[in-house]
């Protein structure tokens, strides 16, 4: 006969189904919010930085490959302004290339702490080489070199492969400055949509979408509800 297991006992992933958090009562309205998206982004951005969550400008990046397999994966938005949303990557890996074939990408913000998310999509661009030089120059020297080291997204055999590859970048810029490599480098997602998202309780979510598209000639952004 089975004994019954204590709730207090079973292993989370067992008790997915029971997991569940209520979520307050503020909202955002269409009047609280500014005419264009990125500047609704970057105050919830100051806000999430404010509110000392860990890495607030992580972001999760979703690419679809050529056989329509979508992926995504967390990089940190290193610049936002009217043109759109900045992070830096390996122009070789996965990423870069369905970037490149595409054209397009979406953005997720996971503000879970502050009950909100941020979803973005948009056609994605290279930023400039002086623009890529300029952020590269500001990284820890490790991260530069790193950027030479690493084969993003292929096979290796081992760690110590790795560290061996490390070590000869090291070696090689031992007695200068590290330029940026020629297969890393900036992409700029344009924006078309975004969606900004309040948890509520009774799972009555704010859903508030700015739409490019939506919008008349000359007009900016039109600004509309969706239900949660």
């Amino acid at each position: 006969m089975t004994t019954p297991q204590d709730p207090g006992t079973t292993p989370a992933a067992d008790r997915l189904a029971a997991l569940r958090q209520e979520y307050g009562d503020t909202g955002i309205e269409p009047d609280d919010l500014p005419a264009d998206p990125v500047s609704a982004v970057r105050r919830w951005l100051d806000e999430a930085v404010a509110a000392g969550l860990h890495e607030p400008n992580a972001v999760v990046v979703a690419t679809v490959g050529a056989d329509g397999g979508p992926a995504a994966r967390t990089v940190l938005l290193k610049g936002l302004d009217e043109r759109g949303f900045v992070f830096y990557t390996n122009y070789d890996s996965r990423k870069g290339r369905e970037l490149e074939a595409s054209g397009r990408a979406a953005l997720l913000f996971p503000w879970h702490d502050l009950q909100r998310q941020v979803r973005v999509e948009g056609t994605v661009a290279r930023v400039p080489a002086a623009e890529t030089a300029a952020y590269f120059a500001t990284r820890p020297r490790g991260s530069q070199l790193g950027a030479w080291a690493s084969p993003q997204s292929e096979e290796v055999a081992s760690r110590a492969e790795l560290d061996e590859r490390y070590a000869a970048v090291e070696a090689r810029f031992a007695d200068g400055e590290v330029p940026p490599p020629p297969h890393w480098g900036g992409y700029r997602v344009a924006p078309e949509v975004v969606e900004l998202w309040q948890g509520r309780s009774g799972r009555m979510h704010d859903r508030l979408v700015y739409r490019r598209d939506l919008a008349g000639p000359g007009e900016g952004w039109a600004l509309t509800r969706l239900a949660p």
